[in-house]
């Protein structure tokens, strides 16, 4: 009579992904002229009252409780109504979603939880799936904005967090950000992290962490 293996299943996979630069083209100047025809404040000036004063910075760190909170907060800043679909109007104009990207979350999808984890506030977090319709039938609940964890990009603490959120352990993660600096975070953590550039190939660097970690060749 044969010995008998117990097979223990392998402990889940985990892929995360930036947004901006990663998943859709972020093009900022795009978005500071839309704001600047909002708001009548020029680029200096925008930056001024609300990038340089690090309230997005705070933003992305979960500082404002929700998207209400953070809508009054730059309306405050700009000393203006700033409607909040005006807001959402011109980030989005800004995003262009990269197809060959996206394929490779498609890809991941098909061998694990896949997670988005972008520096953002919760605002943004509320439009994303306005802005990049790809990418809620992908990520499902789980187009998940730095705010929602506490931290910000490249601190450890949010990619500790986001780990004990999903359950999953580091060296079965996965995580794609076109920031050297975000990069270098994860990895301090055990996470597996590609930094992508403009010719970096996501879905070959996708399958090349399935097939390290799954034992099998990935189609």
């Amino acid at each position: 009579m044969g010995a008998i293996v117990n097979q223990t299943p392998a402990p889940p996979l985990l892929f995360l992904f930036d947004m901006d630069d990663v998943l859709v083209r972020y093009d900022w100047m795009t978005r500071m002229a839309g704001l600047t025809e909002i708001t009548g404040h020029a680029f200096a000036e925008l930056r001024r009252r609300w990038w340089d004063a690090g309230h997005e910075t705070r933003a992305e760190a979960g500082h404002f409780a929700d998207g209400d909170a953070y809508l009054a907060a730059f309306r405050d800043a700009m000393d203006c109504d700033v409607p909040e679909a005006e807001w959402a109007r011109v980030r989005g104009a800004a995003m262009t979603e990269l197809p060959d990207r996206i394929e490779a979350v498609r890809i991941a999808a098909q061998h694990g939880r896949v997670a988005l984890l972008t520096n953002n506030g919760p605002l943004a977090g509320r439009w994303i799936p306005e802005w990049a319709p790809s990418l809620p039938p992908l990520f499902g609940e789980h187009l998940d904005t730095t705010s929602a964890f506490g931290a910000r990009k490249p601190d450890p603490a949010v990619f500790r967090a986001v780990l004990e959120h999903h359950g999953v352990l580091p060296e079965r993660t996965f995580f794609a950000d076109d920031m050297p600096e975000n990069v270098a975070g994860a990895r301090s953590v055990g996470i597996t992290a590609v930094l992508v550039e403009p010719d970096t190939d996501l879905r070959v660097a996708v399958r090349t962490f399935v097939a390290a970690h799954a034992g099998a060749s990935v189609a």
